[in-house]
């Protein structure tokens, strides 16, 4: 995890330069090293940190954007970024990263794990694998909702989303319905107050 000074220092001012191979070349090495549910936070971590592409808050953004459409949150969120970065090429650029050399890493690796599968070692080796993705979304949904908590309206927004969710298991669709409109207007009305 890097520390908190280098992620709050923001990226140099107007949108930074990006050739359509270093957005694809990103993506697809975050694809093919990030397992589970950390593809997010590898996306974090290289395109907000180590690259500084987008500052916390733009990731943060798009993030929010990705989940809340219709789709893939994993392919969303880098055709948002690659957008912001370099248009509809760039979004292509960053969804094909992010998608075909993954793809192809999970061809080869389901043919081995077909021979594999019968070892008990296999099936501990992806549990291990498992505990480390669910940490890593574990860090950066609480980096995230560190931000929010700042106030009190998308602080109670974000312990209802996950009391209704996570304790009550509620329909996600459902909660979005609900608790999203509340989250626009308040964002909306706080904007409007600046």
């Amino acid at each position: 995890m890097q520390p908190d000074s280098a992620s709050s220092t923001p990226p140099p001012a107007g949108p930074p330069i990006v050739s359509l191979l270093e957005i694809a070349t990103a993506f697809g090495r975050i694809g093919t090293t990030s397992f589970g549910g950390a593809v997010t936070s590898w996306m974090m971590r290289e395109v907000v940190w180590n690259k500084r592409w987008l500052t916390e808050d733009e990731f943060l953004t798009g993030l929010a954007m990705a989940q809340a459409l219709p789709g893939v949150n994993v392919v969303n969120l880098p055709l948002w970024i690659g957008y912001r970065l370099a248009g509809v090429p760039g979004a292509l650029a960053a969804a094909s990263g992010v998608i075909f050399p993954p793809g192809m890493f999970i061809a080869i690796f389901y043919a081995f794990y077909a021979m594999l599968s019968r070892y008990h070692e296999t099936a501990l080796a992806l549990q291990g694998a498992a505990a480390a993705a669910i940490g890593l979304s574990l860090a950066m949904g609480l980096r995230a909702a560190r931000r929010q908590v700042r106030k009190v309206i998308p602080a109670l927004i974000l312990v209802a989303t996950f009391v209704a969710v996570g304790v009550l298991h509620q329909s996600m669709l459902m909660v979005l319905l609900a608790l999203a409109p509340i989250s626009v207007g308040h964002a909306y009305w706080e904007v409007k107050r600046l």
